[in-house]
């Protein structure tokens, strides 16, 4: 029996190209496969499983509280091997076990591999699911051979513990920029769950696009939601959308975070409304009394916006209309959301001044915990006074992300010149910023949470989030390349404890992802640092 820390595959870096080289009729030990992100422990143990055409499912007494994870696993393995896994009401030889053991963690499985079975257990459904990921990874397929219920795969035995180290693992996708159609997220979420993310931040508006319906403020969408960068249709989400976006990423274990960026970054609210515009006199009666389906028809309204600038614009952060056009935002938001967070934004409101910011963000956050809901912001938020249950997402100043820990809030891990995927590789790379940081693939994982400032310590920090932000993008080949490889990396920090990570290690294990998304068709970049051959 041997059990491997993932350092310890420094010293096997010859060994450990396995992952290309071998073919489906030989057993790589489990301690050299390719999983990602890296588990907690694995101990390796003699003998193999064969999976194949006569492998049989059980669940047994929770067969109805796991089936959607079970459901899922048989899907995933008919598009990976061909195989058309059936159920068995009893363990025999050549049985994949489900089952959940309370004394796991809540997102905590263990995968027990030996000749005769496989045992999967989860704290949760949820940490069944992620165990599913790492068993996908297990099998030696790319899901691009012929498809035949005559085929056979070999898994080595073992033992894999494994746990996250932060409770929240998430991509923020900027909707706002670019618009992406609700096919183009569920492909999204897809792919991150692949990587066990289980939260997906979206943008849902800015000065260039306003993209979720809001039925009591119907031209938000068709005016505000009519444009995007550099000009085009724009596009938005209806109510009916959002929730199919929502279910279907409950069904990977991704919870939804929507974000409404105020007070700046609003334009195309202002464009739509220009009563919300700063300096407009509203009648003190019966202003709320007008029917906002004509608020937007004045002359203040502002010009719809395609350019790239920001800071420009702001929310009159001083009127009883603005508030209740926030209520009536979160309010509808927050009826479609079962997940805990709403993102206010509060980020380069540049032209608001301090004293309407801090009272507006205030009141913001009493507006969200009104609907049961919990407040995140970028980190300026931290300079309002922050309720607790405040998230600080911190992505450009760490004194920022200090002033919230100083009031007691937990912060989300976001910085610019690490996380943001839309930062470019190279000089060399045709999408992307590079205002921030040229970002290759080893400066997106040779980096920890911990470690970006002394006073922000574990204890402080919920999780770590990577943005994508849309102004250079214009199809989901563009939202693929600037994702991969660089969001496994980031979601290895999130779930593998930082002495258990290694650049060494991690270079060799993406090589075999590699493979398996040429086989999906996925646009990656393919980074100089990886022999991806």
């Amino acid at each position: 029996m041997k059990t491997l820390k993932i350092p310890a595959l420094k010293t096997l870096i010859a060994v450990a190209l396995f992952a290309v080289s071998c073919s489906i009729d030989k057993t790589v030990p489990i301690t050299q496969n390719s999983i990602i992100p890296a588990p907690v422990s694995i101990v390796e143990q003699e003998g193999s499983f064969t999976l194949d055409g006569n492998t049989k499912i059980f669940s047994g007494a929770n067969a109805s509280e796991i089936s959607m994870v079970t459901e899922y696993f048989k899907s995933e393995m008919y598009t990976l091997t061909g195989l058309q896994l059936g159920s068995s009401d009893e363990v025999g030889a050549n049985s994949i076990v489900f089952e959940l053991n309370s004394a796991l963690g809540e997102e905590a499985y263990t995968l027990d591999i030996n000749k005769e079975k496989v045992v999967l257990s989860g704290g949760s459904p949820a940490g069944l699911f992620f165990g599913v990921q790492t068993f996908k990874q297990l099998v030696p397929a790319f899901g691009d051979q012929k498809m035949s219920p005559g085929n056979q795969y070999v898994l080595p035995a073992g033992k894999i513990e494994d746990r996250p180290e932060y409770a929240y693992r998430g991509m923020m996708l900027d909707v706002a920029r670019h618009f992406f159609p609700v096919a183009d997220v569920k492909h999204l979420i897809d792919l991150l769950a692949m990587y066990k993310i289980n939260f997906l931040h979206l943008h849902l508006s800015d000065d260039q696009g306003w993209r979720i319906e809001i039925k009591s403020w119907p031209l938000l969408t068709t005016i505000g939601g009519s444009t995007q960068v550099g000009g085009g249709p724009g596009g938005f989400y209806t109510q009916e959308d959002y929730k199919e976006i929502v279910k279907y990423a409950q069904a990977k274990f991704i919870t939804i975070v929507p974000e409404i960026d105020m007070p700046g970054h609003t334009n195309s609210a202002l464009a739509a409304y220009g009563v919300l515009n700063p300096g407009i006199t509203v009648p003190e009666e019966g202003a709320l009394r007008y029917d906002r389906s004509s608020l937007g028809v004045d002359g203040e309204a502002t010009p719809l916006y395609t350019g790239t600038e920001v800071g420009f614009s702001t929310l009159d952060t001083n009127k009883p209309v603005t508030s209740q056009f926030v209520d009536d935002v979160v309010r509808e938001l927050a009826e479609m959301t079962p997940g805990p967070y709403i993102h206010i934004g509060g980020d380069e409101s540049h032209v608001t001044s301090m004293e309407d910011y801090i009272p507006f963000i205030e009141k913001a956050q009493d507006i969200v915990t009104k609907y049961g809901k919990k407040s995140m912001g970028w980190d300026e938020v931290a300079h309002a006074k922050l309720l607790p249950s405040t998230v600080a997402q911190y992505w450009s100043k760490a004194e920022n992300a200090v002033m919230a820990i100083e009031q007691g809030s937990k912060v989300l891990i976001s910085p610019a010149v690490k996380a943001y995927l839309d930062m470019k590789y190279d000089s060399t790379t045709q999408i992307g910023y590079t205002w921030a940081a040229l970002i290759e693939l080893d400066d997106a994982y040779n980096w920890d949470p911990t470690e970006l400032d002394p006073q922000i310590k574990r204890e402080h920090i919920l999780g770590v989030e990577a943005p994508l932000w849309a102004e250079t993008l214009r199809s989901r080949s563009d939202m693929e390349f600037l994702t991969f490889p660089r969001l496994p990396a980031i979601a290895e920090i999130a779930w593998t404890p930082k002495e258990l990570r290694s650049w060494e290690s991690f270079s060799l294990r993406i090589n075999r992802h590699g493979k398996m998304w040429e086989a999906m068709g996925l646009n990656f970049y393919k980074s100089p640092k990886v022999n991806w051959e």
